[in-house]
């Protein structure tokens, strides 16, 4: 999973878990809906503004957008 997949996963992820509509973050964040959709679809890449912009907007620390997943039987501390 390259970075951009990875951010796109988490930004969906997040997304979802706080219960916000694209809508919702999108307005939070200052960025359209559409562009918002294409950046969960890993369509786009970000920039560092637009990530902390919705980091603000998700109220989390930007690196929780850039985390990857550990791979498949990889041991966790």
């Amino acid at each position: 999973m390259d970075l951009r997949d990875a951010f796109a996963t988490n930004l969906r992820r997040l997304r979802n878990a706080k219960g916000l509509a694209q809508d919702d973050l999108a307005y939070e964040a200052g960025v359209s809906r559409s562009y918002l959709s294409q950046l969960e679809k890993g369509a786009f890449y970000a920039s560092l503004k637009i990530i902390g912009r919705l980091a603000d907007a998700l109220e989390i620390e930007a690196v929780e957008l850039l985390r990857t997943p550990p791979k498949k039987g990889a041991r966790t501390r």
